[in-house]
């Protein structure tokens, strides 16, 4: 049989894109469908889920199965979506309101339970759809239409969500790195279990420039490092920058100055159980001293959750002999109504 090779244009479907010029989500739709050629699954193999807003949109630019759910549920369907059809790669698309608020108890479940989605998480820290309120990981303080004084609670944190809820794989990108961003949604399809890609987008009406301070081509370099398994923690303009250990803590340091040389400089496993350094760099934000780290931070394998349900179910079915559902309903004790 001839091997089939698709190409973005692929998983396009014929709708016009109506983000607003400039958004990023125009770059994280055609770095998704790159991905998606790249692994070379079949559009009809491929389902993308999504829940309410602009992020969510999405399904209807992809030439793949889609569905436009409700407001924050976007997890929970991909769920039942990818147990009824373990044989599908299922992609689910959420904004930082529509998953981590009214979404946030289904997000940090299947990150429990470990099903086998791709969720990718557009983080912009605003409500863009319904025009401009504070979203759950806008900052302390942030002024918007529904915090004009400024908000008085603390977001959170993606990734810190992730590993509180015991993730397997965390990874992160920025919308204007597209090769990262194409590097990590592969790596996130090819994990087996729940991959969570968090990647900072901009709205440029709304809450134009929120992450500038990290992305503005002057300065990231020296405010983001790109982790990846195996390599060197290595950052700066000239990779002259790497991470140390510090006691518990990680540092950042210049190599060849206060004594520091390439070999202090830590390397990158992503497949180590322990989540503790996994977590620490997950949690720097290229505010402080640290950068921020963008790539896979973690990629763990562990059991996931379909597989355990569908072997459950065989060994249910061989042991009490049902063919069908029918067969499963009239093997107990049955009685027959009549007039």
């Amino acid at each position: 049989m001839e091997e089939i090779h698709f190409t973005p244009a692929d998983y396009k479907s014929d709708q016009a894109v109506r983000w607003c010029p400039g958004c990023g989500d125009h770059a994280i739709l055609n770095t998704l469908q790159k991905a998606m050629a790249t692994l070379g699954i079949a559009p009809h193999r491929t389902a993308v889920i999504s829940g309410i807003g602009c992020s969510s949109r999405l399904p209807y630019y992809m030439n793949t199965y889609g569905f436009h759910t409700i407001h924050g549920r976007a997890a929970a369907i991909a769920t039942g979506y990818k147990v009824a059809n373990p044989e599908m790669t299922v992609w689910q698309i959420s904004g930082d309101g529509d998953g981590l608020a009214i979404g946030g108890n289904h997000f940090i479940h299947a990150v429990r339970r470990n099903v086998d989605i791709n969720i990718i998480l557009f983080n912009n820290k605003i409500y863009g759809l319904t025009k401009g309120q504070y979203s759950p990981t806008s900052a302390r303080g942030f002024v918007s239409k529904s915090s004009p004084y400024g908000t008085t609670e603390d977001p959170f944190i993606p990734a810190e969500l992730v590993f509180g809820a015991r993730g397997n794989f965390f990874a992160r990108s920025i919308d204007v790195e597209l090769a990262t961003s194409q590097e990590v949604m592969v790596a996130a399809a090819r994990h087996k279990g729940t991959s969570v890609v968090e990647i900072l987008q901009n709205c440029v009406i709304f809450n134009n420039g929120i992450h500038n301070p990290i992305t503005d081509r002057e300065v990231r370099a020296e405010r983001t490092i790109t982790l990846r398994h195996g390599e060197k923690m290595l950052f700066g303009a000239n990779k002259e920058r790497g991470l140390v250990q510090d006691g518990f803590l990680l540092k950042a340091v210049t190599i060849g100055e206060d004594g520091y040389t390439i070999d202090d400089v830590l390397v990158h496993d992503a497949h180590t159980p322990t989540n503790f350094l996994h977590q620490q760099l997950a949690m720097m934000d290229g505010l402080g001293e640290l950068p921020l780290a963008l790539g896979v931070i973690r990629d763990v394998e562990s059991p996931s959750y379909e597989e355990g349900v569908c072997r459950q179910v065989d060994e249910v079915r061989a042991r009490k002999g049902f063919s069908s559902l029918r067969d499963m309903i009239l093997a107990g004790d049955t009685w027959t109504v009549t007039d």
